[in-house]
């Protein structure tokens, strides 16, 4: 038993500390001054508009991943979302104050799949793991930019951000165009030329470790000590609840291992920045949503190899 444990914690700590590993040293690089906010926001932008989708663009095109059965995990996935938002709105009717109702209740059902999610999947399962995980990150990111409308909507008295704009950008979304686009060409069965194909991969390979380098660089341990009660308690559920409701999802529908794994690790992350930037763009209480963000990360880093180790020892991931 204790040689499955040990075993189990390995498995953990190799789909973890990577990830970990790159997250503080995009911290060390901030706080030496080596690279700064522009740094960060320029690579953050061309991570997204283009090394990410490109990612997920080859993880699906060249997989043997059947993603036509990969249903039960979408389904799985939209039930936990839907499970947390439902509970979330009713816990903070009662106990949040209405113009911060909307950045509570994204705090804890809105996981960074994109980055931190595809980067625990693929230190998890490998390429197969980016390719499941790249289909997810796609149907949970119109699910959650739809949620998040909802309930940002409901608890401000003034909205920004009508619904066709955020439809609009979520056609506009590279990562959706990325993964439509590869799915597209998969049914279709073409490829890339052989040198488009190879400049793709050299943009691909670079999409995770820079991204996660930016997240920790642009983590502040300052933010965290003005953090509200509310953005403490979502910052718990976020990295508590989300991932054992996922649990309870995956074993009542029997998810295989592989598919209960990603499920699980997606459920794991902590709050995406795009939670951050819907609230600023809507005028809401852009602070406490960033705070979420900054404890989510760090509570992470604590909570996930935990997890991870006890669902291995148990044999269900």
């Amino acid at each position: 038993m204790l040689h499955n444990f040990l075993t189990a914690f390995q498995f953990s700590i190799g789909v973890t500390l990577p990830t970990v590993f790159l997250l503080l040293f995009g911290l060390f690089l901030q706080r030496t001054q080596q690279i700064d906010g522009a740094f960060s926001q320029a690579a953050s932008k061309l991570m997204f508009n283009w090394a990410l989708p490109a990612l997920l663009f080859f993880a699906i095109v060249e997989s043997q991943v059947s993603f036509g059965g990969q249903i039960q995990l979408l389904a799985a996935g939209a039930i936990v979302a839907l499970i947390l938002f439902t509970a979330a709105e009713i816990a903070a009717y009662f106990l949040i104050e209405k113009r911060d109702r909307g950045v509570f209740v994204q705090g804890i059902y809105r996981g960074n799949t994109a980055i931190i999610g595809l980067a625990f999947c693929a230190n998890a399962y490998g390429a197969d793991g980016i390719a499941v995980g790249a289909v997810f990150t796609g149907t949970m990111t119109l699910l959650y930019n739809v949620l998040a409308v909802i309930t940002l909507s409901r608890s401000l008295e003034k909205s920004n951000t009508s619904v066709f704009s955020v439809v609009k950008n979520i056609i506009k979304n590279p990562l959706i165009i990325g993964i439509v686009f590869a799915l597209f060409c998969r049914m279709l069965n073409f490829r890339l030329p052989e040198t488009l194909s190879q400049s793709g991969h050299y943009l691909s390979n670079t999409a995770l470790p820079l991204a996660l380098i930016c997240v920790g660089a642009s983590f502040d341990f300052k933010s965290l000590f003005k953090i509200k009660d509310f953005s403490l308690w979502a910052s718990v559920a976020r990295v508590i609840v989300s991932p054992l409701l996922a649990i309870i999802v995956g074993l009542a529908l029997h998810l295989p291992p592989t598919v209960f794994g990603v499920l699980f690790l997606m459920s794991a992350t902590p709050v995406a920045a795009a939670a951050f930037v819907m609230v600023e763009a809507m005028g809401g209480n852009s602070k406490a949503a960033a705070n979420i963000i900054g404890m989510t990360t760090l509570f992470s880093i604590v909570t996930a190899p935990i997890w991870i180790t006890l669902l291995r020892w148990l044999g269900v991931m």
